[in-house]
């Protein structure tokens, strides 16, 4: 199973930001071995690209799901993971294209480290992308309903025949707290779509404390004590929310905190 997230320590990073990471580094260390037989240093413009990249991946995102923030901090907190890849790339490129074009010295140091960084990229997540267009259904695990009933994700699955929205949390998660006002409210307007909510690691007694200390009316919470579907899924991190449509195949995966924004957003792909 590819792994969509890692954890280390207290910290998570999903697969993406990771290759995103990679992509950046090594295109720092081509511009880094060029610029130096040129004598000229593109490390500040790299830089520029990728936060020009990710201000207007943002701006786009919150443009477009405008309506789902209530207020402009929410529009400014990135940790729901709300971006346009395709206006960052497009705003970053266009950069790009104004930084060689003022500065004819930059042009092979910093063409060439483009180069890298968007290959690495490319490859990297275009071979994931191929991965993730196998066949991959609903993990074959065994869980447990808040009642003590055994049960799957597949049984779940073949009585709702809907597409279904699978949210692994855990009560020490700050991130899963959060979200899950928005998930309440999902599931109580979203009845062509089955939400699971899989807690990690955690005793039937946690997970009734923790439900009755915040009021959640949330349906279909079940226990996973010894993190079989983390492990099955590939995602190590909490939260992680996953996508699967009627069939039973993932679609899509959102690693990290959900807010209406970008829950709209994978609902939508779902859809």
């Amino acid at each position: 199973m590819l792994q969509q997230s890692i954890a280390i320590g207290p910290m998570g990073f999903s697969l993406h930001q990771l290759i995103i990471g990679l992509a950046f580094l090594l295109a720092l260390l081509a511009g880094a071995l060029i610029g130096q037989r040129h004598r000229v240093s593109v490390s500040d413009t790299l830089f520029t690209v990728l936060f020009v990249a990710l201000i207007a991946a943002r701006a786009v995102f919150v443009v477009r799901y405008w309506g789902e923030y209530e207020g402009v901090l929410d529009r400014l907190d990135i940790r729901d993971g709300g971006f346009d890849i395709v206006g960052g790339l497009v705003a970053a490129l266009g950069y790009a294209a104004w930084a060689l074009w003022r500065s004819p010295r930059q042009r092979i140091p910093l063409g060439g480290a483009l180069m890298v960084g968007g290959l690495t990229w490319g490859l990297i997540v275009g071979g994931s992308l191929l991965i993730e267009q196998q066949s991959r259904p609903l993990p074959d695990v065994a869980l447990t309903t808040r009642d003590g009933t055994p049960t799957t994700l597949a049984q779940l699955a073949e009585q709702q025949q809907q597409p279904m929205v699978v949210n692994l949390w855990a009560s020490w998660c700050p991130p899963c707290i959060r979200e899950m006002p928005v998930f309440e409210d999902a599931q109580q307007a979203e009845q062509d779509i089955t939400f699971v909510f899989v807690n990690q690691g955690e005793s039937a007694q946690q997970i009734e404390a923790f439900m009755s200390q915040h009021a959640f009316t949330l349906e279909n919470v079940w226990q996973d004590p010894n993190n079989a579907l983390g492990q099955a899924t590939g995602a190590h991190a909490m939260p992680t929310t996953l996508y699967y449509n009627a069939q039973g195949q993932l679609v899509n995966t959102h690693f990290g905190e959900l807010s209406r924004a970008t829950l709209t957003q994978g609902l939508e792909r779902l859809r």
